[in-house]
């Protein structure tokens, strides 16, 4: 019996409709629980989105056995057909061979986003020129419905080959010009400013990485001159891609012509970053140039808010220079940044903003790779400016925590750090003075602090941050025994201070590596 209801003016009822083709007409319901199994089997109408899902999914990689391909399935657009159909069937159909002559990305995106069908590959990932469509009806001739997508897809392929073809016509180089017509942001200037900033900056980055500063500069006067051509004015998807096929065709050095579509590497989480040494360099310039630009005319990202995706760049930023090894100063890079603008244009705190803010992206990227809260801020404090040098010592503090000695070091770095800072600026803490030393305990720690500082100094020069930690981790007795059987604060003046320097040694020996006194959990 069903319950008397009213839902958006719809009365409640015992039946249900099928499928508008294949059963257009009511279909009593003996039970609720009977429902999705009656409009499956007599209303041709799969209810449940899961099923239907999976259902396309083993259609389509059907098909691609049946052809002995691989049937591509992109996540959003299985959603996307999923919610267009009802009933759904698999049907292959193909186009001619002559339009593989395009580049494939352009024929996948023409034939995902226009017609929503799936592609398919051969062994080495060339496209085929085949497609697969969802029909939403099992057709007594499926021939027919294959026809009639044929007839739709080819117009759409052709166009992406006409915007092809006339783009090559003329060489990337020459919309470059054209680029100062297009508006950037309406402080910082137009595209052209945005690139020839960027090829400035580029140019000094290639010469501290060992990069070739003509090719980088290069790169990035012809970066953004395919944001005019036709067939990224139809496919914006393709920006950067579309560029480097055009470079390539136009004869540009190998490196300049994948260096246009690395800019935007990596684009999102998991993406690779630029093969290239030219695509790193010109990338880290890019992204560096919007930040500083937006967070000088006082338009850092707020909150969800984040037009220019620029927490993404400056993650991708932090990921190129880390994973490519590159031994890059991220203040010197914002200081280069910042000159290439028309002075009095951007903020005076421009440069703070952006070294924290970049900075800060690193606490999202450890906390992902299993670290702690702890471990991050014990580097951060110290505010590393060569990312890869971040990179080195936050890996370090966590190996270093996983050692027995480590808590109780961090929780004795702690107690330093706590009576450091309730001395009075007036305070003088001086060099050791040997001569002073009388407890047994501070005798054997003011040796081992200057043996392990000559141990530890050439490691932590050279960026072994894990090793001098290790044997710095071999202080833990002495330590220990200096906190039980030595009075830091005597009435002495000059053996206080003298103690307090032992202990600022300590410290600062620490501080070559990170602040491990932010390991100590109270």
């Amino acid at each position: 019996e069903a319950v008397a209801a009213s839902v958006l003016g719809v009365d409640s009822g015992a039946a249900t409709r099928g499928h508008r083709f294949h059963h257009n007409s009511d279909i009593p319901l003996g039970k609720a629980g009977a429902y999705e199994a009656v409009l499956r089997d007599q209303g041709k109408v799969i209810a449940s989105l899961d099923k239907r899902r999976e259902m396309i999914r083993e259609q389509v990689l059907q098909e691609g056995d049946r052809l002995n391909a691989t049937a591509v399935i992109d996540p959003d657009l299985l959603e996307e057909v999923t919610n267009l159909v009802e009933f759904p069937v698999a049907l292959t159909g193909s186009f001619e061979e002559a339009f593989l002559a395009v580049p494939q990305e352009a024929l996948i995106l023409a034939m995902k986003s226009h017609q929503k069908c799936f592609y398919l590959t051969d062994s080495n990932g060339k496209l085929l020129p085949k497609f697969i469509t969802i029909s939403n009806i099992e057709s007594t001739d499926p021939g027919q419905v294959i026809k009639g997508n044929e007839r739709v897809i080819r117009p759409r392929l052709a166009d992406a080959q006409f915007f092809y073809d006339t783009d090559k016509e003329s060489p990337l180089e020459s919309r470059q010009a054209a680029l100062g017509k297009l508006i950037f942001q309406d402080k910082l200037g137009t595209v052209l400013d945005k690139s020839q900033r960027v090829g400035e900056l580029a140019t000094l980055i290639a010469n501290q990485v060992d990069a070739n500063p003509e090719h980088c500069q290069r790169a990035a006067q012809l970066s953004k001159c395919d944001l005019l051509t036709n067939m990224v004015g139809e496919f914006a998807d393709l920006q950067g891609l579309m560029g480097s096929y055009y470079a390539e065709h136009d004869g540009e050095p190998g490196d300049v012509s994948k260096a246009i579509y690395e800019q935007y590497q990596p684009r999102f989480a998991g993406d690779a970053v630029p093969e290239t040494l030219t695509g790193a360099v010109l990338a880290i310039a890019d992204k560096l140039d919007s930040m500083v630009g937006l967070f000088g005319i006082g338009q850092p990202p707020t909150g969800s808010k984040d037009p220019f995706a620029l927490r993404r760049a400056a993650i991708g930023l932090l990921r190129i220079i880390v994973e490519k090894q590159l031994s890059l100063d991220l203040g010197e890079l914002i200081d280069a940044s910042l000159k290439t603008y028309p002075a009095d244009l951007l903020q005076a705190e421009t440069r703070t903003q952006v070294f924290d803010f970049v900075l800060e992206r690193f606490r999202a990227w450890y906390l992902d790779k299993g670290m702690s809260s702890e471990e991050f801020q014990s580097v951060f404090v110290l505010k590393p400016s060569r990312p890869l040098d971040f990179h080195l010592r936050i890996n370090a503090v966590h190996a270093f925590y996983q050692l027995p000695e480590a808590k109780p070091l961090a929780a004795a770095n702690k107690r330093v750090a706590n009576i450091l800072a309730k001395q009075d600026s007036s305070d003088s803490v001086l060099a050791l003075d040997e001569s002073l030393l009388s407890e047994p305990a501070e005798k054997t720690l003011a040796t081992e602090v200057q043996q392990k500082e000559l141990e530890v100094a050439p490691l932590f020069d050279h960026g072994q941050y894990t090793e001098g930690l290790k044997v710095l981790s071999g202080l833990n007795t002495s330590v220990d025994t200096f906190f039980d059987d030595v009075m830091v604060m005597t009435d002495d003046v000059a053996v206080k201070n003298n103690r307090l320097a032992l202990l600022k040694q300590l410290q600062s020996l620490f501080l070559r590596s990170a602040d491990i006194s932010h390991l100590h959990k109270s």
